[in-house]
């Protein structure tokens, strides 16, 4: 069976022509899952290639459980699944018995996502289009000035989109400047973990075997900086998501620990990873860039066109929670079942010519943000965020061309990130 497991796979591209032939042969196919890059082995998984079957899983929480084994293809410690399961994206929004413990509480999880979302005020997103528009022309200035000093070219994620998703996320949370590299490394440590580059040194438990990143041991000293963010935050309250959720009745510390990790980890790479990701289909696709410039594709439909291009996520990880059939093949209970979501992208059946970049494109039922009850939380925020960069570097970059060496891609079978981007920017 073709390989879509391996995260060094993907360091070199997504595997579309693979995803093809599974999409047509094998939609719903048994992957192994050996050790790899010293990460040990797991017992394997079912990849779900195909749009229908992927929206399908992803609809449908009280077959495919994200409680039953979080949400990541690996599999967690059992001693920090119940950690774990704080967090509302490793919950199920349907009531059921798991084990003597309640997996999915629905109250609880539509609780969850009603305060995160009242955390984003129109006051507060009308403030924040306005301060990303400004950091975007910022960064972009500075790196067309950078490109015309030197050779013309410039690393586009070194010189703007880390630093635009960052700040943009620093100041939606209400993080003092002085802290905001934490986040990147934080994002680097848990997002970032099966690629050298990214993550650093291992840290071991007692076995000898790599620890979970998104373990309680290594996710400590975030969860105590949230903690002291919160108590100042109680006192010195500021126009940002951090000081509402510190002073919303009821939220539990835990809640608030797990809201901050899931506002740092997922809020910063989405638009981390899709931003650089979007400026390489433009500039790889002059055609679809003059478009573009020419008001021909309206920006709204071309972000929408970017996103399925370029998924800033590649796959989720659900649990069988009975027996079943999907795609016909039989799921047993407590089968890993894994989306890939630059597959179901790709898939002709939905989309004509899918491996065609089109701006215009329409309908386009992508599913870069998943689907179902954990349809993406931010995703109407990241969207404002790509919109604005794009808009802006429209009006700062009348070249943008691909430059050098090809863009480095992160060593990762989850995030669909880039390293690097070098781009032309001035002749």
């Amino acid at each position: 069976m073709l390989d879509v497991f391996d995260p060094r796979v993907y360091a070199r591209s997504v595997p579309y022509d693979r995803y093809r032939v599974l999409r047509d042969h094998h939609p719903v196919a048994r992957q192994e899952e050996p050790a790899v890059l010293g990460w040990p082995a797991g017992p394997g998984f079912w990849a779900v290639t195909r749009h229908a079957d992927v929206t399908a899983v992803l609809r449908d929480a009280a077959t495919y459980s994200s409680y039953l084994g979080a949400t990541q293809i690996r599999d967690p410690d059992p001693a920090d699944l119940p950690f774990i399961r704080r967090m509302m994206l490793n919950q199920d929004p349907c009531p059921r018995a798991r084990s003597g413990a309640r997996g999915g509480d629905a109250t609880g999880h539509h609780r969850l996502r009603t305060l995160l979302g009242g955390a984003f005020t129109p006051r507060r997103v009308a403030r924040f289009a306005d301060v990303a528009r400004e950091r975007a022309g910022a960064l972009l200035a500075a790196a067309v000035a950078e490109a015309r000093a030197g050779d013309g070219t410039c690393d586009l994620v070194a010189a703007v989109t880390d630093d635009y998703a960052l700040l943009n996320l620093a100041d939606l949370l209400g993080v003092p400047e002085s802290d905001r590299g934490l986040l990147l490394h934080w994002t680097r440590r848990v997002i970032g973990y099966q690629d050298p580059d990214e993550a650093g040194e291992k840290v071991l438990g007692s076995d000898g075997q790599p620890v979970n990143p998104r373990s309680p041991a290594l996710l400590a000293d975030m969860f105590a900086y949230a903690a002291r963010l919160a108590a100042y935050k109680r006192r010195h309250p500021g126009d940002d998501v951090m000081t509402t959720l510190a002073t919303t009745p009821g939220l539990t510390t835990a809640e608030l620990e797990m809201f901050f990790f899931l506002l740092t980890v997922a809020g910063n790479d989405t638009v981390r990873s899709a931003a650089p990701g979007g400026v390489l289909a433009l500039a790889g696709h002059q055609g679809e860039l003059r478009r573009l410039r020419a008001g021909a594709a309206p920006l709204p439909g071309a972000v929408e066109g970017l996103l399925r291009w370029h998924p800033p996520v590649l796959s989720f990880r659900r649990t069988a929670a009975r027996d079943t059939k999907l795609g016909g093949i039989r799921i047993r209970r407590g089968d890993k079942v894994v989306v890939l979501h630059g597959a179901a992208n790709r898939d002709e059946r939905v989309f004509a010519e899918p491996d065609r970049l089109d701006l215009t494109r329409a309908p386009n039922p992508h599913v870069s943000f998943g689907d179902g009850p954990h349809l993406c939380l931010g995703a109407h925020f990241a969207r404002l965020q790509l919109t604005v960069l794009y808009e802006e570097l429209l009006a700062a970059t009348p070249v943008l061309r691909l430059a050098g060496a090809p863009p480095r891609r992160l060593v990762s079978h989850f995030v669909n990130g880039l390293k690097s981007l070098p781009v032309r920017l001035s002749d």
